[in-house]
């Protein structure tokens, strides 16, 4: 009979204790420092990078499979303004990443849209996604819920959070950042919320409490992100997204609650009080979802997929196509 992690009660709903291994790797005396959100999970890629059978696996500090939209916490603490990422897309890359929400464990996979490999263009004078992108774990956009703001339904996703601090990260990694603001865009008619937000450990992190600040320290970004979300599928043949808010972002304070909005929602999907569709919710760590797994279960869920191949791949070459839009 395995031991099961203790599942702490908060004011966000649940939270996983680590085991205590997971204190030990920070080294004895450690104190107060960066926060090292790795240290608590590790990858491991399955099937051939850049193909659709390309998968990343997410496992905790013990060596188990776990699911990194179910299993791991939306808060890092009791923290008010302290919350875990993972990252998707890393900064300047093309492949759309993504978590798979309707498969089993949710690994990260490359989006295919009509039997191809999806890649975001490059639009002058951006390359690629001009921020580290990725989710918060444990929440969900209702589909069936109207946003009482922007007066559509959600679109079926974790929350979407573009991180803007000067590292470029690494597809998987798990983050700890900082919420500053949002952004409500409007795509297809249902609500994609775009959290802004900044990774603890940037060696700036100290200046950015709110939206306002990114407006003072990194003027211009604001900007761009907004005509990167209107114009990025236009090369396609769309026309351009729209927001709400006429396109203006939101504080941190209303960030928050669209957070606490999608952990309710979340909490509802995984204890099958609603209906999710098509969403894969079983998990490893939330021992009271009817949804849990144990850690046979999961390994033989991650077997069943091919190993990786030791050969490098190369993405495709439209990463090296540049579209110039008269906008």
């Amino acid at each position: 009979m395995r031991a099961l992690l203790p599942l702490l009660r908060t004011g966000w709903g649940w939270r996983t204790a680590p085991p205590a291994a997971a204190f030990l790797s920070r080294g004895r005396g450690a104190g107060p420092g960066p926060h090292r959100a790795m240290a608590f999970y590790r990858t491991e890629e399955r099937g051939q990078p850049y193909s659709p059978s390309y998968r990343l696996f997410f496992k905790n500090v013990a060596g188990h499979y776990i699911s990194p939209f179910h299993d791991i916490p939306l808060k890092v603490d009791s923290t008010e303004n302290l919350f875990h990422m993972v990252v998707e897309v890393p900064r300047w890359t093309n492949a759309k990443m993504e978590i798979a929400t309707e498969e089993p464990l949710n690994p990260i996979k490359q989006d295919i849209k009509d039997g191809k490999l999806r890649y975001v263009v490059n639009i002058f004078p951006h390359k690629g996604y001009i921020w580290n992108y990725g989710a918060l774990p444990q929440t969900w956009e209702d589909p069936h819920r109207k946003d009482k703001s922007t007066d559509c339904c959600g679109d079926n996703d974790p929350i979407d959070v573009c991180e803007i601090g000067s590292k470029v990260l690494s597809c998987g990694e798990v983050i700890h950042v900082k919420i500053l603001g949002i952004l409500a865009l409007i795509d297809q008619g249902e609500t994609d919320w775009k959290i802004i937000a900044i990774n603890v450990n940037d060696p700036e992190a100290s200046k950015f409490h709110d939206i306002d600040d990114v407006k003072k320290y990194k003027p211009g970004y604001l900007e761009a992100t907004l005509n990167w979300f209107r114009l990025y599928k236009v090369p396609e043949g769309k026309q351009e997204n729209q927001f709400a808010f006429n396109g203006e972002f939101r504080n941190k304070a209303f960030a928050l609650e669209v957070i606490r909005s999608t952990h309710e929602c979340w909490k509802t999907l995984l204890m099958k009080k609603c209906d999710g569709g098509s969403i894969n919710c079983t998990n490893v760590q939330v021992c009271d979802s009817p949804f849990h797994c144990t850690q046979e279960e999961a390994r033989s869920i991650v077997e069943l997929v091919s190993p990786s191949p030791n050969k490098e791949s190369k993405e495709e070459d439209t990463q090296q196509v540049w579209h110039f839009l008269d906008k």
